[in-house]
Parts: structure tokens; sequence; C-alpha cells
């Protein structure tokens, strides 16, 4: 992540919007592994202890850039109950970061070594999933904790990913969601 503070516009912006757009459309024609940090400041008009000095290394200016990109633009699809948001939520997660875009992604954000893009990333998956659970609250459901959301639906799917030793189909998606709104109820009938 940034290591100083960004004004609002202003150079500073300007600066990591150039940079980022660079990082982008080298990602896009080359391979991570042929891109240099003197090659991003030439092609963003910026030296290249600009660059060092704002995040460190490349790594973590690819983690910022994969952040950037991870930024949700808008809230989950409301689909009218807590069940099919959630499950159609978490489908759509696991087909967008299990693309070969998303791999990469959350690949540079792994491998940041300040651990603050990581926790960035978390938190819009905690942003949507808190947006879902008002969403039911509002509605008159019951709604479903959230860390317990995180460790039974968002984490397997994310082992998977990093792990590809199994696909994250809507099936599987679904059938995550399913047991752990069944899980819930069970619980609550035990309570």
């Amino acid at each position: 992540m940034a290591r100083e503070m960004l004004r609002q516009g202003g150079r500073s912006a300007r600066i990591q919007e150039a940079v980022h757009r660079t990082v982008q459309e080298l990602l896009k024609r080359m391979d991570r592994s042929e891109i240099t940090v003197p090659m991003i400041a030439e092609k963003a008009g910026v030296t290249p202890s600009t660059i060092y000095r704002r995040w460190g290394d490349l790594s973590e200016l690819l983690a910022d850039v994969a952040v950037a990109r991870m930024r949700p633009i808008a809230d989950p699809e409301d689909t009218g109950a807590m069940a099919s948001d959630l499950e159609t939520f978490m489908v759509q997660y696991a087909e967008e970061m299990s693309s070969k875009v998303g791999r990469a992604m959350m690949s540079d954000v792994l491998a940041s070594t300040e651990g603050e893009a990581a926790a960035r990333c978390c938190q819009y998956t905690y942003h949507h999933l808190e947006t879902l659970r008002e969403r039911a609250a509002a509605r008159g459901e019951t709604p479903f904790d959230i860390n317990e959301a995180v460790d039974l639906v968002v984490a397997p799917i994310v082992y998977h990913i990093l792990f590809r030793d199994r696909e994250p189909t809507p099936d599987y998606c679904r059938s995550l969601v399913g047991r752990f709104l069944g899980n819930r109820a069970e619980f609550s009938r035990l309570v």
C-alpha cells in the first residue's frame, strides 16, 4: 500500500494514478517477471526513487495496484432473500477470484510483505457481507454472523483458488452457503 498519506486530487494522486495505469498496461502485455521499477517509472513519467519512496519495492506496488482493482464498484446484487443474496455473491466472488486476472491479483496481494494490501482486500469482502447482513435484517430475516460466513464460506473458496486443488464451481459455492445457513438454523434450535 502507499506509504505516504495521499491527498484527494493533487500531485500525489496524479502520480499514483499514472503509476497504477502504467502497471495495468504493462501487465496486459507482459509477464510480471519481466516488469521492473525503472520500466514503470519511465513509462509513467516519474523517477524510480518516487516509486521506491512511495511503495518500497515492486511487490508492494503490484499489491497496491491489485487492491485498487479489487475495490468494489457496487453493492452485491439484491435478490430479495438472504440465502439467494449470499449464494449469488459467493458464486460471483468465486468466478472473479478464480479467473486468471483474479488469481494474479491474489498472488500480488499475498506477495506483499506489509500485510496492508491483504487487510484492505479482506475489508472489501467484509463490507459486502455486512451489506448482505443489513439487508437480511431490514427484511426481518435473522442476520448471519460475518466472521462465521468468512470461516465457513469464503475461506474454503479462497483456499481452493490458491492451491488449485478443486475448482470452486457455482454448485460448490451454493453447497457451502447451504451448509452455512443450515448450521445456523440448527445452532439456533439448540440454543
